[in-house]
């Protein structure tokens, strides 16, 4: 970290090689889209570069990537949404890490990972954000809280929203995968985002 805040660049790739996995998964989480998720990476890596003097070592190096990088998929998200509007398809495919090797089983995992990805991917960014941080990297509360620029019980509100409304999309989903009852209404929408 020392060698890096200093422009040594082998120890910025050094930096870049170890976290690497885990912010791309946070990417595509936040984006839903493989390459969306690589534009966001290779963003909040730049960013990163260039702010690596100011970097104050409060938290760890990961951690301030996280925040970076939650940060550059809502600049992208904004972009796209103002620059497109045509909906992410739903044949993204869903890898599923488990080591098991009865397909049956894979292709259980993997029709689950499907809804659970798209349950998430309707949360408002706000609620999906919480998730991902929470449930997917472990982050604590006041992590959460640090990473957002939010109060910790602003956190743990917009996380319980972001739970009850997975758990409920996720009730309504069939095994077909099919929504069996309406989106969520405009109220709800509002609700989520304060």
């Amino acid at each position: 970290m020392d060698a890096a805040r200093r422009g040594d660049r082998d120890a910025f790739n050094e930096l870049v090689r170890s976290t690497y996995r885990d912010i791309y998964a946070l990417a595509y989480r936040l984006t839903g889209n493989r390459d969306d998720a690589a534009d966001v990476v290779q963003d909040a890596y730049v960013r990163a570069y260039r702010a690596i003097r100011r970097f104050r070592g409060d938290s760890s190096f990961s951690t301030w990537m996280y925040r970076i990088t939650s940060n550059c998929a809502s600049t992208h998200l904004s972009r796209r949404t103002r620059q497109r509007t045509e909906e992410l398809s739903d044949d993204v495919p869903i890898v599923d890490l488990r080591p098991e090797q009865d397909p049956s089983l894979r292709a259980e995992a993997a029709v689950l990972r499907h809804h659970i990805d798209r349950a998430i991917r309707a949360l408002p960014e706000r609620l999906r954000q919480v998730v991902v941080l929470r449930d997917l990297h472990d982050l604590s509360h006041s992590e959460i809280a640090e990473e957002l620029g939010i109060t910790t019980s602003a956190a743990k509100v917009r996380l319980h929203r972001a739970r009850q409304r997975l758990r409920a999309v996720l009730q309504r989903t069939d095994g077909l995968g099919t929504n069996q009852a309406a989106p969520v209404n405009q109220e709800d929408h509002n609700e989520a985002a304060s």
